[in-house]
């Protein structure tokens, strides 16, 4: 386990050169705890490419977004932690990127506890997003769309105040989106009020067994990969070729002879094997809730050093100072 005062070591490359570098890369997790098998797969997985592909990485945990659903003190702080965790546990490295907690940016001058806007949330997203001098957003193919309020900001700035920020463009995902598994119309969510249709990755092996034998498929025993019309083991199909990296079509040919209950799990083995290391990692994490915060604030302490220039930037280019 790396330790704060190395990773902030690490991490010190100079502020000048940071703001130098082309590709900066910034995407956010809300603090919901523990991820699930869609987060991990859609977002997560993607995050620790990302983080070895390119030299200036932001990740944040996005605890002002979490607001626009009420929730009670103690349990955003024991969420935060817990998602920093498991981040960390899916193989994130502070050494690597930036992490650190939304709201330690907030700007230590403002004595008001929050406002509409800075609350909004497509508004909020596009300034986290710009202050750094974003160039690329990680994203799914249905959150494209949020990066248009950014994109549209950075585009009207630049025309009024000369060129300044990078329209920020999107990385989609290659994962296929993973879904339910008691209703595969619908993507897999922690607020699923059913218990079997989501795969936590602190799942005990039993607890993914019983999840995934449990798994809404179809009448035809022949394992295929056909999303409109077999979306239950297509579903499946997407998740096995996601933990294994393989691709679809080698994930179907090594499914050839089972019948959709065998091949459940199969599926349901090769997800223990990738979440096991994992959920042994975030216990011992979630243990040493001081190394938590002290990553947050490194990585917040860095993250100003970068954005503070920009801001200031800011506030010459529009005649505030």
């Amino acid at each position: 386990m790396a330790t704060p005062g190395g990773m902030i070591r690490a991490l010190h490359r100079g502020t000048l050169a940071q703001n130098m570098v082309m590709d900066r890369i910034f995407s956010g997790i809300q603090p919901t705890g523990t991820p699930h098998l869609g987060n991990y797969l859609g977002a997560i997985q993607n995050w620790v490419n990302l983080q070895e592909k390119y030299n200036s990485v932001l990740y944040s945990i996005m605890d002002l977004h979490s607001l626009t659903m009420p929730k009670e003190s103690a349990v955003l702080r024991q969420n935060i932690l817990d998602t920093t965790a498991a981040i960390l546990a899916c193989g994130i490295d502070p050494r690597k990127c930036f992490l650190f907690r939304q709201s330690l940016m907030k700007c230590t001058g403002q004595n008001n506890d929050g406002n509409v806007g800075l609350l909004t949330y497509p508004v909020l997203q596009a300034a986290d997003i710009l202050l750094y001098k974003s160039t690329h957003v990680p994203v799914g193919e249905d959150q494209v769309l949020h990066l248009e309020l950014a994109q549209d900001i950075a585009q009207h700035f630049n025309k009024k105040y000369g060129e300044f920020f990078p329209v920020p463009k999107a990385i989609l995902s290659t994962t296929k989106k993973i879904k339910s598994l008691r209703d595969p119309a619908v993507k897999m969510s922690k607020s699923d009020p059913q218990k079997l249709a989501t795969v936590n990755i602190v799942d005990s092996p039993e607890e993914i067994v019983l999840k995934f034998r449990k798994a809404v498929t179809d009448f035809t025993s022949e394992v295929t990969y056909d999303p409109s019309s077999r979306p239950g083991v297509s579903n499946l199909v997407s998740i096995h070729a996601a933990v294994t990296g393989l691709s679809i079509e080698e994930v179907l040919h090594q499914a050839i002879g089972l019948d959709t209950a065998r091949y459940k799990m199969v599926v349901a083995e090769s997800v223990i094997q990738k979440f096991t290391p994992i959920r042994n990692e975030i216990k011992k994490l979630q243990e040493d809730k001081t190394y938590l915060i002290k990553v947050l604030e490194a990585g917040a302490e860095k993250a100003k050093e970068l954005a503070t220039p920009i801001y200031q930037e800011i506030r010459r280019l529009v005649g505030f100072q």
